[in-house]
C-alpha cells in the first residue's frame, strides 16, 4: 500500500489498495470487496466506471486525447460549455471556462472578481474548504493542517461564522458578526466577492441558513460585491437536484463546479454572469490542459444522464433510505454515541458525539476501521473530524445501498 516513492505528507484514510471498481463497490488488490461510500470524496456520484462514460472517454480517446483550447479550439469544449450554460438554473445569460479542478475554478474566480471589481478583499466562512492551493488555503476556515508551516497566503482574506440548522449558529449571530466586521476589520467598499458553499463539504455537510444567504444576495447587491457560490462537493445531483443554491432562493453571480462533472476524470469549471466572465484582456484565462477533450467528453456523458428525472428519483431514494436508517438508530438508542443527521437531500452527514454533545473523534475513529473491515468504506469530516460524509454514488442499486447501511448499523453498535 504504501511507497518511499509517494510524499508522507499525504494523509491516508484507508490503508488499502484498490484494484478496481463498478458502480458503487471496489475492491483491493487482494481481491476483498468493499461498499463504497466515499465516491472518491464526492467524484462519483455517477458510481465507478459508468458505462455511458466510459465509452464517452473511449470513443473520444480514438479521436483527439489532447489540443490546449487557447491555442486552437476543439468541439468537446464548445459542446460542453453550451451544455453547462443550459445545466445551471439561472435567468441570465451565462458565460464560463473550464479548469483542471475544483480548485483551479476559485483561483480563477478570484481573479475575475479582481478585474471586475477592481477590489481584493474576499470574504469567506468559518470551516469553509475551497482546495489546496495557495489563494485557496486562505479561504478555508480551518487551518489544521491545511495552512500549517506554509506562511504568509494570498489575500486579504476574512471570515466570518457559518449560519447552519446543522451548528447551531443563528441567521442574526452571522449578520451581527458580518456588521462587526464591516465596523472594525474593513472598508465594506474594499470587498470584491463573498464565496460560500450552499452546504460545506468538509465542515460535515451543514447546510447553510436559508433566510441569511437571502440577506447575504440583497447585501451584495446593495453595495456591488460579487457572490461566489462553490457547487464543487454540493452540485450534480449531490443534493437530489442539479445543484444546491436553488433552494436559498438567490441566484450566485459566479458558481465553483469540480468532482463529479466528469465521472472521475479531473475537470472543473467557473460559470456565471458574462460581464464578468469577459471583462478581463484577452489571454488573462486559460490552461494548457484546461477543458481536455476526453475530460469534456466525459462531462457531456455525465450531463447526458443528470436529467432532473434521473437526479430526484436517485435523490429521494437515497434521502429516504438514510433518513429512515437514521430515525430507527435513534428511536432504538443503538449506540449513545449517535448524534445529529447533517445536511440536505442525499447529501448527509452522520455526526458522532457523546452524550454531553461533545465530538466523539476516538468513535469516528473506531467506526472507520470496523467498517472497513466489513466491507465498507467511510469518509471523515467536521471540525474535530467527528462526522461520517455519505457519498455513496446517487446510482447506488437499492440492494447494495441497504447491504452498507446494514454494515454501517452493525459497526455502530459495537462502539464504545
Amino acid at each position: 500500500m504504501s511507497s518511499e516513492t509517494i510524499s508522507q505528507s499525504i494523509s491516508i484514510v484507508h490503508p488499502v489498495s484498490l484494484s478496481h471498481g463498478k458502480n458503487a463497490e471496489v475492491w483491493d488488490t487482494e481481491g476483498k470487496r468493499y461498499i463504497d461510500f466515499v465516491g472518491g470524496i464526492g467524484v462519483l456520484n455517477l458510481g465507478h466506471c459508468h458505462p455511458r462514460i466510459v465509452e464517452a472517454i473511449r470513443e473520444q480517446a480514438t479521436r483527439l486525447t489532447h489540443y490546449a483550447f487557447n491555442a486552437a479550439p476543439h468541439v468537446p469544449y464548445i459542446e460542453l460549455m453550451e451544455r453547462l450554460a443550459a445545466f445551471v438554473p439561472v435567468d441570465y445569460p451565462v458565460s464560463g471556462m473550464l479548469t483542471n479542478s475544483g480548485a483551479e475554478a476559485a483561483e480563477n474566480a478570484l481573479k475575475i472578481v479582481r478585474g471586475a471589481t477592481g477590489r481584493t478583499a474576499v470574504i469567506a466562512f468559518d470551516c469553509a474548504f475551497h482546495g489546496r492551493t495557495l489563494a485557496t488555503l486562505n479561504l478555508n476556515g480551518k487551518v489544521a493542517p491545511y495552512k500549517q508551516k506554509i506562511g504568509v497566503l494570498p489575500g486579504p482574506v476574512y471570515h466570518l461564522p457559518y449560519p447552519s440548522k446543522d451548528n447551531g449558529i443563528t441567521c442574526a449571530e452571522a449578520l451581527k458578526a458580518m456588521e462587526r466586521l464591516f465596523s472594525v476589520e474593513i472598508d465594506v467598499n474594499d470587498v470584491a466577492c463573498f464565496i460560500v458553499e450552499p452546504v460545506q463539504g468538509e465542515a460535515g455537510f451543514l447546510a447553510l441558513d436559508i433566510p441569511f444567504a437571502q440577506a447575504l444576495r440583497q447585501f451584495c447587491d446593495e453595495k456591488g460585491i460579487v457572490l461566489i457560490i462553490d457547487e464543487i462537493q454540493s452540485g450534480f445531483g449531490r443534493t437530489g437536484q442539479r445543484f444546491a443554491f436553488p433552494r436559498l432562493g438567490i441566484e450566485p453571480d459566479l458558481v465553483l463546479l469540480g468532482k463529479s462533472i466528469a465521472g472521475g476524470v479531473p475537470l472543473g469549471a467557473v460559470v456565471g454572469r458574462k460581464a464578468l466572465l469577459d471583462n478581463l484582456p484577452k489571454g488573462g484565462l486559460g490552461g494548457t490542459y484546461s477543458g481536455n477533450p476526453i475530460a469534456c467528453a466525459a462531462a457531456l456523458a455525465t450531463l447526458d444522464e443528470m436529467s432532473d428525472t434521473n437526479l430526484k428519483a436517485w435523490g429521494t431514494q437515497q434521502e429516504e433510505a438514510i433518513v429512515s436508517r437514521y430515525e430507527s438508530w435513534r428511536s432504538r438508542g443503538l449506540t449513545p454515541y449517535l448524534g445529529r443527521l447533517t445536511g440536505v437531500g442525499a447529501m448527509r452527514g452522520l455526526e458522532l458525539a457523546h452524550p454531553d454533545g461533545t465530538p466523539a473523534a476516538a468513535q469516528l475513529t473506531q467506526l472507520l476501521t470496523l467498517a472497513r473491515e466489513a466491507g465498507l468504506l467511510l469518509m471523515p469530516s467536521g471540525k474535530s473530524r467527528h462526522i461520517v460524509r455519505l457519498l455513496a454514488p446517487l446510482t447506488t442499486e437499492a440492494k447494495v445501498l441497504e447491504e452498507g447501511l446494514d454494515i454501517l448499523e452493525a459497526c455502530l453498535a459495537k462502539l464504545v
